[in-house]
Parts: structure tokens; C-alpha cells; sequence
């Protein structure tokens, strides 16, 4: 099928919190972001996982009610994470607060909270990916963290300048948001049909930052998101990684078409 073939030419992301729905594609990693651990959260079978978060938090924070809700909410983010983990051989995406995104500061601090949450359930760091937004401040965030040994995935990525300035910090990967930027643009010229694949605006963004990645040799990974159609995911088969929600890894694994458009390589995308 369509995913087995991905597979052999991409390094295959689920993007979701329900490590029951990741254990069925066998993906190698896994992202999460709040909304999917909400959406997993709300699942009875994952209870557990609140339970356990809410006692971590009483245990630590006494006092303040705000600060204790952030360390439940963490926990949880790290306990979805460790779960996920006894699934997919490689990494996780574990995101900071967005409410962030503008302090690099609190990005850093946030980080290294989450690191050493995992670390106190035995994960190393090197298994763990810290998710930020791709403004000036989390990139150099970013950098600060990289020099460190934590890794980050530069999310909220939506320009080639973000992803230039992403390599520049070292990042260990960037996350293009190919939907998103096709979103934008879609509203800008009025469009009500989807662009066929390679026309996509944000299929061209992330073959873009690929082909200057390798030209340059350029060691972050690149690992297009925020997909809107199976046509989008399979527009850029051959990227280092795609992270693919279940719905859209469901439709490839009942496809059993080739795969229709060439695998991205240093020929087949714009170099700078």
C-alpha cells in the first residue's frame, strides 16, 4: 500500500496523542502538540495518565493553584510522551506552552523543566524532541538548547527565512506547516479547489527549504506537518520526515496506488 511504500522512502511521524493509534501504523516517531494530548486525555482508556498528572502536581506545588495546574499540565505532556515512547522505536515531540512563543527565557526554563520530568521517569534526552515556535526568540532558544544537548523541533514554521535562520542555530528539525501555508495562501487568491500537489504553495515551500538543505549540506532534519490531504503528504515522499495524522495515514494504507509524483532528491528540488 501507499504508507508502505512512504515508508521505504520517508521516515514515516504519527502525529497524535493516542499511542493505541500510533502502535497500528508502527511509525517511527511520534509529535504531539496540546490539542492532540487533550483529545487523548478525554479518552477513558487514558485516565490514568490524568490521575497520575494530577498527584504529581499536589506532591510538588502546594501553594499557588496556577502553578500547579502548569505542573499537572507538564506532567501530562511527560507521561503522554513516556507512553508513546514504549511504542515508536525513535523519538517524541513534546511542545512548549505557545503562550511562550515571545519569551526566551521562559522557552529555555519550560525545556529543561520538561527534560528533567522525563528524565525522573527514565528517558534519556536524547529520545525527546522540545517543540518551538519558530519566532526570533524560540529560535534562539533554540540555540541556546542545542548547545546544551537538548534537541528541538522548530514548529509554527511557515517561511524559507525561518528555516534558514533554523539551521543556523543548529536545530536538530524543523516542522514546514505545508496545510497551513496553503491555507494562507488559498484566502489570499479567493481559490475554492485544492492546488493539484506539486503546485501546492506549501508542498513548493518545504521542497524549497529541502533542496537548500542538502545543496548546503545541512545537517537539521526536515520533517513537512500540517498536512491537509494524502495529496500533500505524497507531493513530498522522499523529505527526511513527514509527521501524517491517523486519518491521513488511514487513507495511504487503503491506497494501493504507487506512489504518483517523483521522490524528492537534490534533482528533483529547487536549490538556492
Amino acid at each position: 500500500n501507499q504508507l508502505e511504500r512512504l515508508s521505504e522512502v520517508t521516515k514515516v511521524v504519527a502525529d497524535t496523542g493516542d499511542f493505541e493509534s500510533i502502535r497500528a501504523f508502527q511509525p517511527v516517531d511520534a509529535t504531539t502538540n496540546p490539542s492532540l494530548i487533550l483529545k487523548a486525555s478525554l479518552q477513558p482508556e487514558y485516565s490514568c495518565l490524568v490521575s497520575r498528572a494530577i498527584e504529581y502536581g499536589k506532591e510538588h506545588e502546594k501553594e499557588d493553584k496556577k502553578k500547579l495546574l502548569e505542573v499537572v499540565l507538564d506532567k501530562l505532556n511527560v507521561l503522554f510522551g513516556k507512553a508513546i515512547l514504549d511504542v515508536v522505536p525513535g523519538l517524541v515531540s513534546t511542545e512548549v506552552d505557545a503562550r511562550l512563543s515571545f519569551d526566551k527565557e521562559k522557552m529555555v526554563t519550560k525545556a529543561r523543566t520538561l527534560i528533567k520530568m522525563y528524565e525522573e521517569e527514565g528517558i534519556s534526552k536524547e529520545r525527546i524532541l522540545i517543540k518551538l515556535a519558530s519566532t526570533w526568540e524560540g529560535l534562539e532558544a533554540a540555540r541556546i538548547l542545542e548547545s546544551e544537548g537538548i534537541h528541538c523541533n522548530l514548529t509554527l514554521m511557515f517561511s524559507f527565512c525561518q528555516a534558514v535562520v533554523a539551521a543556523q542555530v543548529k536545530a536538530t528539525l524543523i516542522s514546514p506547516f505545508v496545510g497551513r501555508i496553503r491555507d494562507w495562501y488559498m484566502k489570499k487568491e479567493g481559490r475554492t479547489e485544492a492546488y493539484p500537489a506539486l503546485e501546492d504553495p506549501g508542498v513548493k515551500s518545504v521542497r524549497r527549504i529541502y533542496g537548500y538543505y542538502k545543496k548546503n549540506g545541512i545537517q537539521t532534519i526536515v520533517m513537512g506537518a500540517s498536512f491537509r490531504s494524502v495529496e500533500e503528504v505524497l507531493g513530498l515522499a522522499g523529505c527526511d520526515k513527514l509527521t501524517i495524522a491517523p486519518t491521513l495515514l488511514h487513507q495511504l494504507k487503503d491506497a494501493k496506488e504507487e506512489l504518483p509524483y517523483p521522490v524528492m532528491n537534490n534533482e528533483t528540488c529547487p536549490c538556492e
